[in-house]
């Protein structure tokens, strides 16, 4: 997945050099203890376990953060009488309340108490949270709810992000960002059709077929988050005590490598003070309120997708709950593709601009085409650009900071003001717009 392609002189295609920024050049493939084949071999080992592992908890998170949408037309909207009023929009807000407030206090916690034991711990009690959503009552039980699980949904992004910036080089982490998000675009691509499956266990144990999404998809999610115990790996510099992974000396090899690229795999002391000196560089918080951005319109697509393609385009309950797959399926190929020039070509913001532009084509396509097949294309080019532009977006900041609690700092940040660009992305989208939604299609293009 993650080709290293070769010059014909036998150098690397995408070389890196490091130390840019004081006029040195150094080769970070050139390492006195392993060749380039076994270099690759031991970064793939990594690709295999950390960005897969992050991944589907990342598709997981995707798939139990906007099952909302799927429930919705399967019928909870009736049972909690959430038409035609601002009930449901209410119930997605609250989610990202303390979703960005605990947000950099799990950039803290993830590096005190390591991966390995902090982020399976979030996951499985945001599974438990899941569950409960299959046994609400009332609307508002629902918000509770959904407080809560913003809260242990808060560590997941940043400290997935963090993780992986401290793993790779900075013209190897764009791709890796990808697979990550890659692997969530098939969360979204198949939730639709999984719900669907799960809606006809309606009237299973006296329970309607919306309460059987949450319920069956918490406990999946409370199983990987088991097994995620064992399979998530550390940060590098603990990394040989990870279950079945690297030896110590591929460790440093690791270490070595990072070094040279931007000299800042060794964790420095914590202090609030050091944590806290980034938010006065003005540079960081212009690309978080880039992200903030970004992660609207995507947002949107997760929480809102089942129901314009229903409410929005005609289509039956069953239609539209299959039809979210193809849209993502076409995004992960425009995801990856994106990366690779990225990383080959060491661009960042040109990719940003042009993703920007054809998502804005695709949203007007959405909005004012005629017919409901034109529209539904530009659902197609709406996802798989704004999806491509978070992998983007993350690898722009990590190119861009030095230093591990900066680092981590930056992670919570830029994942904080994306997650405020969720609080824009859940409310735009009203029922009482239907079908056209044109409010909300102005305000995902603004």
């Amino acid at each position: 997945m993650y080709a290293d392609e070769k010059a014909s002189d036998g150098s690397v295609g995408s070389k890196e050099r490091s130390s840019e920024e004081d006029g040195s050049s150094v080769d970070i493939d050139d390492d006195p203890v392993y060749s380039y084949a076994e270099q690759r071999s031991i970064i793939h080992r990594v690709d295999r376990r950390l960005v897969t592992t992050c991944g589907v908890l990342y598709c997981f998170s995707i798939v139990d953060r906007g099952n909302l949408g799927s429930a919705s037309i399967a019928g909870m909207t009736d049972a909690l009488s959430l038409d035609g009023n601002f009930r449901y929009s209410t119930i997605v807000l609250v989610f990202y309340a303390t979703y960005v407030l605990f947000q950099p206090l799990a950039a803290i916690l993830v590096r005190k108490l390591g991966p390995r034991i902090f982020v399976p711990a979030i996951t499985f009690l945001w599974g438990v949270t899941i569950i409960g959503f299959g046994f609400v009552k009332e609307w508002t039980d629902m918000i509770g709810l959904r407080v809560v699980l913003g809260m242990f949904e808060a560590g997941i992004f940043p400290s997935i992000a963090y993780l992986l910036s401290t793993w790779y080089s900075r013209y190897d982490v764009g791709k890796r960002f990808s697979g990550f998000i890659i692997i969530g675009c098939f969360a979204n691509a198949f939730s639709g059709i999984l719900a669907y499956g799960l809606m006809q266990m309606d009237g299973l144990s006296g329970k309607a077929g919306w309460r059987w999404i949450f319920i069956i998809e918490g406990l999946i999610t409370c199983v990987v988050a088991s097994i995620a115990y064992f399979t998530l790996v550390d940060f590098p510099e603990k990394a040989d005590r990870s279950w079945r992974f690297l030896s110590q000396n591929e460790r440093d090899f690791i270490i070595r490598r990072i070094n040279k690229d931007r000299d800042d795999a060794s964790l420095e002391p914590f202090t609030l003070a050091r944590f806290l000196r980034p938010a006065l560089d003005f540079k960081l918080w212009i690309l978080a309120l880039m992200d903030f951005f970004i992660v609207t319109v995507p947002t949107c697509l997760t929480i809102f997708l089942p129901i314009l393609l229903k409410n929005g385009m005609g289509f039956s309950v069953a239609a539209s709950q299959c039809l979210t797959a193809p849209p993502f399926g076409f995004a992960v190929i425009i995801i990856y593709l994106t990366a690779y020039l990225g990383d080959r070509f060491h661009v960042r913001g040109i990719i940003l601009i042009v993703n920007s532009l054809v998502a804005i084509i695709g949203l007007a396509i959405m909005g004012w085409a005629a017919s409901n097949g034109v529209r539904y294309f530009g659902v197609f080019l709406v996802t798989a650009s704004s999806n491509a532009n978070i992998p983007t977006a993350l690898a722009y900041l990590a190119n861009n900071v030095r230093g591990q609690w900066k680092r981590a700092f930056c992670s919570a940040l830029f994942v904080g003001f994306g997650s405020m660009g969720g609080i824009s992305g859940g409310t735009i989208f009203r029922s009482q717009d239907a079908p056209r939604y044109i409010p909300g299609i102005c305000g995902a293009i603004a």
